[in-house]
């Protein structure tokens, strides 16, 4: 398929999420949740999330940036939070290990009051490989959160090759999941990762390998990824044709792309809201930066492929080597990395 001709019916198929349809061909997952339904606000974007039947705020709240700067208060995160509800966003990311904790323990507050939580779809990440290393880390988000069950758990950045097996194999995390997902702790279960499509895929085809189907998988999708290492190509073609919900992550790479001075927040934001995808997750650390995501939902019109053609071209020099994609060539971005005992003891693969 020729460049074009693949954003086109990339265009189209985002399009197709937005109504809250789905390919003809999407697998459903084996279990079966019951989806609940949640108020939607003028001027905010919905969208089916895969074949789970949630529907969700197109823009999603990260959650890193609820304690990124050592300003921000947690009455300032609460509030930020509050607001973004107010805005019509639903969704809501976060990870067991951002700000050793802190992000998750300010979303709690922000739900404490239950009349909130009703409202909200509440993501969180683990980066346990094993069932005991993964079901100690959920423990602790919940905690956190004070949650007595979290909306979709996904395993986080899955990096290397040998991540697949390790989830999969017998005592591996996936065990842990499903389990917590049986006793109503979790309700659907993902993936995330941000480093190369090739990982992605072998995650998905171990999946199958395994008859397991993901209810979301979580990449970066910006106006670079199209031209390096692309998740945009290779993975979310893959994704949609199984009905597992995308959800679009590093629009900005944590104000990395930006730097390239190639294009606009605004732009940004709109080439990713074009994709066939579920969720656009970014970062909010001000008010005026939620007002920017807001503002990108309710004036939110599809590019053309003309428009696609013109910000890719600007872009394109920029981003052939992943030079401002530092989450794909660098391990800046790679906490795990960073901490491989958070991923648990190595378990023992089958003789």
């Amino acid at each position: 398929m020729e460049r074009r001709d693949f954003f086109i019916s990339a265009a189209a198929a985002g399009v197709a999420v937005a109504a809250g349809s789905s390919t003809a061909s999407a697998q459903a997952p084996a279990h079966k949740q019951t989806p609940t339904k949640r108020p939607e606000k003028p001027g905010m974007l919905y969208r089916e999330l895969g074949t789970t039947g949630e529907r969700v705020s197109a823009i999603g709240m990260g959650g890193y940036h609820l304690a990124k700067h050592k300003e921000t208060t947690q009455d300032d995160a609460i509030k930020l939070v509050h607001a973004a509800l107010d805005g019509g966003i639903t969704f809501f990311d976060n990870c067991w290990d951002y700000n050793d904790g802190i992000s998750e323990v300010r979303l709690g507050w922000a739900m404490r009051d239950g009349n909130h939580r009703k409202d909200m779809f509440v993501m969180t990440k683990i980066d346990g490989r094993t069932k005991e290393e993964y079901n100690k880390q959920l423990e602790q988000s919940m905690g956190r959160m004070q949650v007595e069950m979290v909306d979709l758990v996904q395993f986080h950045e899955i990096l290397r090759m040998e991540d697949p097996d390790r989830i999969f194999a017998p005592g591996g995390a996936m065990e842990a999941a499903v389990a917590a997902r049986d006793a109503g702790k979790i309700r659907y279960i993902g993936f995330t990762g941000h480093k190369d499509p090739a990982v992605h895929l072998r995650m998905l085809e171990v999946a199958q390998q395994h008859n397991f189907h993901f209810d979301t998988v979580q990449m970066p999708i910006n106006v670079m990824d199209a031209h390096f290492r692309s998740f945009l190509k290779e993975v979310v073609p893959v994704a949609n044709q199984q009905g597992i919900g995308v959800l679009a992550m590093k629009t900005f790479g944590d104000t990395g792309l930006l730097k390239s001075n190639t294009f606009q927040p605004m732009e940004g934001l709109q080439f990713s809201l074009s994709q066939p995808v579920s969720v656009v997750i970014t970062g909010i650390d001000y008010p005026n930066i939620l007002e920017q995501a807001l503002t990108a939902a309710r004036t939110f019109q599809p590019l053309t492929p003309q428009q696609t053609d013109a910000l890719l071209a600007r872009t394109r020099d920029a981003a052939l080597t992943g030079k401002y994609e530092m989450f794909k060539t660098t391990a800046a971005f790679d906490g795990t990395a960073a901490n491989p005992k958070w991923l648990g003891e190595a378990v023992k693969m089958p003789s």
